[in-house]
């Protein structure tokens, strides 16, 4: 299957949720021309940062339907559904559904219910879900943290090359470079291999990454392009600067408990995602305005994506 490689950065954005928890699909317009006026080149959506797992098989096809109509006449803009994991029957549909509506690629991760034994049948799950759309570009997504599923993505692809024509690279959120490095290299680059740790992304760029996905791109896209543009300028000392406010804002991730505190940082730029759905712990007021406040020392509105 021939492909173009993705290079830039791609934002796994968060779904939009009204109050009452149900989907606000209506701001995806403005979430979709928020990220192109940031340069963000796709948008990688139901994934973690997504909620994908909290939502309902339904619920993914609006949230892809309303990316694709925004998005679908955009040929520098790639919009990339996570159709799941535990149910591969599941999965198979989403990925029909995906064709049906116009995407050009889909992803995949681990079953991490009933987890793969080994390599092998993670490919053999891989390759069941890709049958179904051979047109499409079909991506693996690497996140052991979450599923418990930590094969080296070096001998996975050993496994599908070949088998899988469709197969097109990985989502990488994992801290293995060897593996990582190992990946870019096999058969001379053929797969894409995207970045997923926002917070290494400067060793990942001195190691060959291009492209790269990430939740803090939603929110910081300038700050990521300031770094790469001084890595490729061989500034590495501004470059690791940069790093390090990146790695200053995701600390206040995990000071206000994780991941929906990056609705936090979205509310902050002007475009209020609302909450995350249960077991997900969300901010009160009080402590919105302590982060507010550590935001203020961290200097974030220097950096920040702004709206359209």
């Amino acid at each position: 299957m021939n492909f173009s490689h993705l290079s830039g950065l791609i934002a796994a954005p968060f779904t939009p949720m009204h109050q009452n928890g149900s989907l606000n699909v209506e701001l995806i317009p403005s979430y979709y021309a928020m990220l192109k006026k940031n340069n963000v080149k796709g948008a990688f959506i139901c994934g973690s940062t997504g909620e994908g797992v909290s939502m309902s098989t339904s619920e993914k096809m609006k949230v892809a339907e309303a990316w694709a109509s925004c998005a679908n006449n955009d040929t520098d803009f790639m919009v990339m559904p996570l159709l799941g994991g535990t149910s591969i029957t599941d999965c198979k549909e989403l990925a029909i559904h995906a064709r049906s509506i116009g995407l050009k690629a889909v992803s995949f991760t681990a079953p991490f219910y009933f987890k793969p034994a080994n390599v092998t049948m993670l490919a053999k799950a891989c390759a069941e879900v890709a049958s179904v759309v051979p047109d499409l570009a079909f991506y693996y997504y690497h996140i052991p943290v979450l599923t418990g599923v930590n094969f080296a993505m070096y001998d996975l692809l050993q496994e599908v090359d070949g088998v899988i024509p469709n197969f097109c690279g990985v989502k990488y959120t994992h801290e293995d470079f060897m593996d990582f490095l190992s990946c870019i290299h096999f058969k001379d680059g053929k797969y894409d291999m995207l970045w997923g740790r926002d917070e290494n992304m400067l060793p990942a760029l001195s190691i060959g990454a291009k492209g790269a996905v990430g939740s803090t791109f939603n929110y910081a896209a300038p700050l990521y392009y300031e770094l790469i543009a001084a890595f490729n300028k061989g500034n590495l000392k501004q470059a690791a600067l940069l790093q390090q406010k990146s790695i200053d804002m995701i600390r206040l991730l995990g000071k206000y408990g994780g991941i929906a505190t990056g609705k936090a940082y979205m509310k902050l730029i002007g475009l209020d995602c609302g909450s995350f759905r249960l077991p997900v712990k969300n901010m009160d007021g009080d402590t919105f305005e302590q982060f507010k406040a550590d935001t203020e020392k961290i200097n974030f509105k220097s950096y920040c994506s702004k709206l359209a």
